[in-house]
């Protein structure tokens, strides 16, 4: 089968009527920070989501494109169907590693897309930082198209939006989100397949900014799947390489 046909093959399982959530209840979203937000179809059969941080760059995870696959960004246009705009550079942090994110410990699971051209009905959204110290409690937005329901690939392809909040002890390095009423201790709100490389957005007095990059999700109380805990990688140590690479593709801030 043809890289194109791989690709097409991944949004089969994309189209679907909108599901209910992110998972746990999240509300669809056009608007706002969704407006950065595209999906990101992987010649393996993979789907993520990104976030425009220029006309031509998306900021997404890490190990959501990783060598040896082709990736597209997905423009749904006004009657819905999908079209596939091409993806000319990948370029991962050098810090990444995979096994760090298989096992749920921090790694510099960033990257940035370069596009061939602009994408279509989207808005940049700004880069920012999390507020130092990032405080327990602290509330955070994340945006992603990944599926709502988990297990069911068809749930996914919307843009959903979830508020949630810091627990544990979140640092430079890592910053755990759970649902602010059921403390990742029930299903709640959460990423889920999908929302990987996702943005997290903190809000500024200029506006929302996106200040991490969702790497992973658990089930409640740590239990394997969604609606648990969300692990964000934050962008504290890594904005300056993702502004450098940017600028070098020609991106202005």
């Amino acid at each position: 089968m043809t890289t194109s046909r791989l690709i097409l093959a991944a949004l089969v399982s994309l189209a679907s009527a909108p599901a209910a959530a992110i998972v746990g209840g999240g509300a669809p979203q056009a608007d706002g920070v969704a407006r950065s937000v595209v999906t990101i179809v992987g010649s393996r059969g993979n789907f993520c989501t990104g976030a425009l941080i220029a006309p031509q760059v998306v900021l997404t995870a890490a190990h959501c494109v990783q060598p040896g696959a082709d990736y597209k960004i997905v423009d749904y246009g006004a009657d819905r169907q999908p079209k596939l705009q091409d993806v000319r550079t990948v370029a991962i942090h050098p810090g990444f590693r995979m096994q760090a994110i298989l096992n749920h410990v921090a790694t510099a699971d960033v990257a940035l897309l370069q596009l061939a051209a602009p994408a279509a009905g989207k808005a940049p959204a700004a880069l920012g930082m999390p507020d130092i110290p990032i405080q327990v409690g602290g509330r955070f937005t994340i945006a992603g198209v990944g599926v709502a329901v988990r297990g069911d690939g068809k749930s996914g392809g919307t843009i959903r939006v979830a508020g949630l909040i810091a627990t544990g002890k979140p640092g430079t390095l890592q910053i755990r989100l759970v649902d602010p009423v059921g403390q990742g201790t029930r299903d709640g709100l959460g990423a889920c397949t999908g929302d990987s490389g996702a943005p997290a957005f903190e809000d500024k007095q200029s506006g929302p900014a996106i200040v991490g990059v969702v790497s992973w999700s658990t089930g409640p109380n740590g239990t394997a799947g969604c609606g648990g805990i969300t692990g964000v990688t934050p962008l504290t140590l890594y904005r300056d390489w993702v502004m450098q690479t940017a600028r070098q593709w020609g991106a202005r801030f």
